[in-house]
């Protein structure tokens, strides 16, 4: 099983997150937390569209699921290329521990870490348009980009 996974366009939530389940209800965890997130209608748009630059965010996961292991958890998240309609999930993040309070302090600190850090560059969609959300965007720590 893949622990990171980019899609095109729209994410299943039922299928990603029933296999994720199904692949991890028998290795003795004892929570799975999911986090899901959905496009929602604000300011106009009619979507999302992302960009990512795939190598970096490899990395920042693999540094995310080292932190888990430490504690006993694994890490599972998918995520949207390209455009994403309003009421459909773009991002979903899950992870299992053996402990709930692990999973959840976990699940937290890591979509927080996410919105702030990983490579991924949103844009509106407004009139059939992908215009950059630079407003809700940041900057990215050592790359240079979005000065």
């Amino acid at each position: 099983m893949m622990a990171l996974e980019l899609f095109d366009g729209p994410l299943h939530v039922q299928e990603i997150t029933n296999r994720w389940f199904v692949d991890m209800c028998d290795k003795n965890y004892g929570a799975f937390i999911p986090f899901v997130g959905i496009v929602r209608d604000e300011d106009g748009i009619s979507g999302l569209s992302f960009d990512i630059y795939e190598p970096i965010l490899k990395n920042w996961f693999d540094s995310w699921q080292i932190k888990a292991k430490a504690q006993g958890a694994y890490l599972l998240m998918a995520h949207s290329r390209g455009d994403v309609p309003n009421h459909t999930s773009s991002y979903i993040a899950a992870v299992v521990s053996p402990q709930r309070k692990i999973a959840l302090k976990f699940i937290n600190d890591f979509v927080e870490d996410f919105k702030a850090n990983a490579p991924i560059w949103k844009y509106d969609l407004v009139d059939g348009k992908r215009v950059y959300a630079k407003e809700r965007s940041h900057l990215l720590i050592g790359a240079g980009l979005l000065k």
